[in-house]
């Protein structure tokens, strides 16, 4: 699996089109981050890109979770994303067969 790692410094639009080459060839990979400006930044990236994708009727689904990282003889704690594409109208399925929290409280009410 591919592994992007995104910076503070890293500018969300560049990430975002290297995640939607990414799924595009692969359908899934990992985005990594150390920090909160790294990580506010991985998930404008996530945001951008499915945008990008949107074009090729894909959409994406994001799975966060932390790791260990072993970076110049230190271990980090990073947040990582796994990123998966997915034919768009699977997306629009899945959310119209969802049904409203709220809405689901009034029927037990009832």
């Amino acid at each position: 699996m591919e592994t992007v790692r995104v910076s503070g410094q890293s500018r969300p639009n560049s990430v975002a089109g290297a995640i939607a080459a990414l799924l595009r060839i692969h359908g899934i990979l990992e985005v990594q981050a150390i920090g909160a400006v790294a990580v506010n930044q991985a998930v404008k990236s996530i945001a951008i890109a499915r945008s990008y994708i949107g074009v090729d009727k894909l959409d994406l689904s994001c799975v966060p979770a932390f790791v260990k990282l072993e970076l110049e003889n230190e271990e980090r704690t990073a947040v990582k994303f796994t990123v998966r594409s997915h034919p768009l109208e699977i997306a629009r399925e899945a959310s119209q067969t969802l049904e409203n929290p709220i809405q689901r409280v009034a029927k037990l009410e009832q």
